[in-house]
This record gives C-alpha cells, structure tokens and sequence, in this order.
C-alpha cells in the first residue's frame, strides 16, 4: 500500500527533522527535499499530499538567500511556509506550527491519510527492491550493526539468495558479536553469507599505532580492501545493498548545512567498485529502523544493540592496541552488559561500554604486588548526541559489575566510573 506523503523542502531550517519526525508520529509519512527540487522530480514522488516550505537561520548560503523554484506553486499541491519571506503561499507562519495546526494542514488541507506504518513500509520497499535489482545479484557488508542487519534483513525478504552478505570480523569485536552475526544470518535467515576472519591481519596493521584518528584510518581503509578483495572473487554482482539511513545523509551536509561528519557510506566508496547502489533504509531515523527490524523478525538483543563505532574496540583499547588490553576490554565490556541487562538498565541508558588505558597502576592480587591496567566504565544519556549526562548508577549495581571485573578479566586491577558529561567529554573515550 502505499503511503500519502507530506515533502518538506529544506529552505534553510535547522528543524527539518524535527517536523519530519512529527508528521511521521502522526501516522503519515514525510520526507524531506532541498529547495531546488525541480517539477519533474516533485512529481516523481509518490502519493504527495501536501508541501512545507521550511525556511529558517541557514537561508542565505554564499550571500544568496534560497528561494523555491518558482512553478512550483502552480502544481497545484496544497502549501505552507515557514520562516520564508519569499512565500507566494497562502499560509505562512513564522514558525514551526504547533500539533493541532499542524495536524489540521495534514489531514484537513491535504485530505493525507494515517497509514505510514512499518507493515506498509517493508512491503513498499520488497517491491521496490525487486523493481530495481531485478534478477541482478546484490553485495552487502554486513557488520552486525543495527542498519546493516536491518537491511540484509530487509534484502533478503525481498530478494533471497540473491543477496551475498560479506562478514569481515576484525579482531575488534565484541565478544561472540561474529558468531550471533553467523548464527542469525546463516543459520535462521539462510542468507548467503561469507564470512572473512581477518582478525591477523588489522591487529598487524595496528600495530604501534597509538593515534585514535589514525587508528580509525587504517581501520577504515583496510575494510574497504578485505571487502574490495571478497567482492571481486564473485561474479555478476550489479548491485551494493547499504545500511545508509537519513541521520547519515544529513550529518555528511546538505546544501543549506554544513557537514557534521563524514560517514563511510554516504559517498566514501571506492569509485572502481562500479555498483549500483540499494539503500532501502536511507529515509529512516533510527528508532524507525529499530521498528523496521522487529517488524522483520531479527532478534531484540541484535536490533537494539548498543551503538557500536565502525573502528570497534580499537577506539576503546586506548593508545597502541595490545592483545591483553583488547581482551580485557572486550571481557569487561560484555560484564557491563549483562550486568546492565539484569538491572534492567539497558532499556534505560542510551550508551554504556569500557574503555582500558595505555598504563599500569600497583595493585595487590593473591596477597601480593601487582602492576595492571584499570577498566574506565562510561554510562551515558542523549537525545541527540550532541550533547550527554552522565548515568546515575545504583552503587549496588556498580559493586556488582567492579567485583565481577575484579575477579575475571586478566590483567586489571582497578575499576574507575567516568563522570564526565559532553560537553566537555565526548560520548566516546578516545
């Protein structure tokens, strides 16, 4: 079925999503466009309702205000504006509407109806999918993640064993994470699935290598060469399946804001590669993708899976990664989080993982002198990771979790709860 469609053209507003998110919760989808969306695009669109002009503080972009295409208002659509002095609408606000106006130019005005739910949207996207791929055959880097599982997910509803899922595990991993990937994948999905360990072969590239910004580009570029190596062992593959979801899109910048970060699978692919791209999720926030991957039957555990960087545990295990300090990381970090899920408070904090530094403190084990590495337990909450607090943890619960390090992860002696909000800290610890 497809879904009525409200577009919100990007006139400079720094709350797009935000309007986007409340239309959405409204039971009716959204999606939003730059301000120079041509006729032909526009009408390209599915199902649209209604248009919103979101003008805002980022309007003028190299000393020239934004406008609208100007045939745009003869298309007949129903339209508002928003913080956009160049309006030729009928309605125009100064600032974003509240629900009830709102909901009265959704349903009223644009006569748009209340069915973008996750049923509707994967059955959208299998036909689209099959549209685009045809009897082509799709490759798809499937980390273990939130959106790369989703989409495998989604591909293989859609297309089966048409998709080839390529599993490269590290060495930087959480603990049993490649062995759940394989478990699920393989085994519950039936996907068609190669698994690559090349655990060796990053730590090699690590090596002495201390930098964290450094250690990310190494990490980054040689996946890209595992997976360029796998990819070009197969044949008739057309098609590149990514996890690109729309926090992706907007944070790599648009063309009335500027770039928060890059992201790897926003147009940092190798240009020889030569696919098409298939990217089924690259309108979705993240809570839909979470809904989209329950709606799909993977496991809660994978779905909600705590936000993992690409790097892995090679950001966590500070300075040069040795096997010892990544092991003791990878052990203590799969405490925290069976501890936490015990106390229930993995449904309540938005991040919590360990981090190990580069450096030994005295400690006494076995009545006697030892020289160990400390565990630094980060906890934290945000609504949109620009900004964190810190967790306020049970002192029961934070005993709990310091003994059971204490006494079974090797080469620790000490146990610290990092208190630091962002800003000044940031959420990861590197």
């Amino acid at each position: 079925m497809k879904q009525d469609m409200i577009v919100i053209l990007d006139l400079g507003s720094t709350e797009n999503t935000v309007l986007a998110r409340q239309i959405r919760d409204m039971g009716v989808y959204s999606e939003i466009h730059p301000h120079d969306i041509t006729v032909e695009e526009l009408k390209a669109l599915d199902n649209v309702k209604g248009i919103i002009l979101n003008g805002g503080e980022n309007r003028v972009v190299d000393g020239q205000a934004v406008e609208i295409r100007p045939e745009l208002y003869g298309l007949g659509y129903p339209m508002i504006s928003v913080d956009y002095p160049g309006s030729a609408c009928e309605t125009q606000l100064q600032k974003l509407p509240d629900e009830e106006a709102l909901r009265h130019f959704v349903f009223n005005i644009c006569r748009a109806q209340a069915n973008w739910n996750m049923k509707n949207f994967i059955e959208d996207q299998v036909e689209l999918i099959r549209r685009q791929v045809g009897d082509g055959k799709v490759l798809l880097a499937l980390s273990g993640g939130v959106d790369s599982s989703v989409v495998a997910a989604l591909l293989i509803k859609a297309i089966g064993k048409q998709l080839v899922c390529v599993h490269v595990n590290h060495g930087l991993m959480r603990k049993n994470e490649s062995e759940s990937v394989i478990q699920v994948f393989r085994d519950q999905l039936h996907a068609n699935l190669i698994y690559v360990d090349a655990s060796e072969r990053f730590l090699g590239k690590l090596k002495n290598v201390a930098d964290p910004e450094q250690k990310r580009k190494i990490i980054g570029g040689e996946f890209i060469r595992v997976f360029e190596e796998e990819a070009r062992k197969l044949e008739g593959i057309e098609f590149l399946g990514q996890g690109t979801i729309y926090p992706d899109i907007i944070e790599s910048g648009t063309k009335t804001a500027k770039m928060v970060k890059s992201h790897h699978n926003v147009g940092g692919l190798p240009e020889d590669l030569q696919f098409k791209l298939v990217e089924p999720l690259k309108q979705l926030f993240k809570d839909e993708v979470r809904a989209c991957g329950i709606e799909l039957g993977l496991p809660h555990s994978m779905v909600y899976r705590q936000p993992f960087p690409g790097p892995g545990l090679g950001v966590r295990c500070l300075g040069a990664i040795t096997r010892d300090r990544l092991e003791a990381v990878r052990e203590s970090d799969a405490i925290l989080r069976e501890e936490f899920e015990k106390a229930g408070l993995d449904k309540k904090v938005w991040q919590y993982f360990t981090v190990v530094p580069d450096f030994k403190s005295v400690g006494v084990k076995n009545n006697a002198r030892c020289f160990d590495y400390m565990v630094i337990i980060r906890a934290i909450n945000t609504i949109d990771a620009m900004s964190a607090s810190i967790e306020r943890i049970d002192w029961d619960v934070l005993q709990r979790i310091t003994e059971r390090i204490l006494a079974e992860v090797e080469n620790v002696n000490r146990v610290c709860y990092d208190m630091s909000p962002k800003p000044p800290a940031t959420i990861e610890f590197e």
